[in-house]
């Protein structure tokens, strides 16, 4: 039985090698001249292979239909991937978060490790070749490349990925291939993405980092989700670890009632951050107001923070009345920004939204609508949180897919 995969990604890889393991003649399709060209920038270029944290916890970090994803991830889990991979002699170390990643820091040698477990399998793949239109007859794909006619298969896997980095390969195609198979379409929105700031001030603070900070959001007021850790401030807005994952919760909402607040100090509560000021006022009391704040927050945000709290920066310490260092206080704990809106889609790190999982058989990946055709990975309405969380989605589908076509 001749299959095709369209899609040299993490969940075109497994789902390649396990369907051609089974005896398949398979043949994978890959528009770039080289495969997981995507991976090669997970984890800022050291490839975040997927997180060590117990099976059972994943559902947890998955934001859109975790539900779907129960089958896949106990048929082939994070200890099965690291198993593979560690097979083809990439050691793997665990860091912060239980965030896995090789032990070289080279997402290249992961890349490596696919290569010889496709070749170990007999896949068949051809680079620079990209699928522009998929007929469908009397039960038989197919496929015709912007080169030509590439023939007729018996079954075939869509693992296009979404629309996220399209210098990767990621232009939707599997969403247009999906529609003309009569699939319904989730809106796509960015998911994991940076964030727009309407507030001038930001573009002062590009490039400070801010460590072990949390950030809320709100919505008519209303908080609806916290993140804690890491952040950074660009000439446009925020980004970052915490941001990008507070993007996939609230890309939910309508922009329009979203705002956000940084506490600076979570670690102290109000009383106390009270208590420290007085403490560091006391230090600097002949001097101007910005001093003050110099041993507690970074030189860069002291400026916007005394602006916001409506307190003279001329003024000297010992000038300050309590009714200011309470401004200072509350506004320590709840920096307000306005959200504007996010990044574009192109930027983000997933894709959220996709081919319906109503549509799709969870337990094996096949469309519900055409039979042989299966769906892994990213094309599907399925994301998650940062964390290596993403990439298991794409193995765990991938294998099911792999194994049942």
């Amino acid at each position: 039985m001749k299959v095709a995969v369209i899609g040299g990604g993490p969940s075109g890889i497994i789902a390649s090698g396990f369907a051609s393991s089974r005896g398949l003649d398979v043949t994978l399709f890959e528009r770039n001249n080289k495969l997981g060209k995507k991976l090669y920038i997970t984890g800022k270029g050291r490839c975040n292979i997927t997180n060590n944290s117990p099976i059972d916890d994943f559902f947890d970090k998955v934001i859109t239909n975790s539900s779907f994803l129960y089958s896949s991830f106990y048929s082939f889990t994070n200890e099965d991937i690291m198993n593979l991979i560690e097979s083809y002699g990439v050691k793997l170390k665990v860091e912060r978060g239980n965030r896995v990643f090789p032990l070289s820091d080279k997402s290249s040698d992961v890349i490596k490790a696919f290569e010889k477990f496709l070749k170990d399998r007999g896949v068949k793949v051809k680079f620079n070749t990209r699928i522009t239109n998929i007929e469908y007859e009397e039960g038989k794909f197919l496929l015709i490349s912007d080169t030509g006619n590439e023939g007729i298969f018996d079954k075939l896997i869509i693992s296009t990925g979404g629309v996220t980095y399209p210098t990767t390969g990621s232009t939707g195609d599997g969403y247009r291939f999906a529609k003309k198979f009569g699939h319904s379409i989730i809106p796509l929105k960015p998911s994991l993405v940076p964030v727009e700031i309407k507030e001038e001030w930001v573009k002062s603070l590009m490039g400070l980092s801010l460590k072990n900070v949390t950030l809320k959001a709100y919505v008519n007021g209303k908080k609806v989700h916290e993140e804690f850790g890491e952040m950074l401030f660009s000439h446009y807005g925020i980004s970052g670890p915490i941001v990008l994952s507070m993007s996939n919760v609230i890309n939910k909402y309508d922009k329009n009632n979203i705002n956000l607040k940084i506490d600076l100090k979570p670690a102290l509560p109000i009383e106390k951050l009270d208590q420290r000021i007085l403490r560091d006022f006391e230090l600097y009391k002949n001097k101007h107001i910005k001093n003050g704040l110099s041993k507690l927050l970074p030189q860069k945000i002291i400026p916007v923070i005394i602006n916001i709290a409506s307190v003279d920066e001329a003024k000297q310490i010992n000038q300050i009345t309590k009714e200011e260092r309470r401004r200072i206080v509350e506004t320590i704990k709840g920096l307000p920004l306005t959200f504007k809106k996010f990044r574009p889609i192109e930027e983000a790190i997933v894709t959220s939204g996709g081919v319906s999982t109503k549509e799709i058989d969870p337990s094996t990946m096949e469309s519900k609508i055409v039979p042989g055709l299966f769906f892994t990975g990213e094309v599907i309405d399925v994301d998650a949180l940062t964390g290596g969380y993403n990439l298991q989605i794409a193995y765990s589908t991938g294998y099911l897919a792999g194994m049942n076509v």
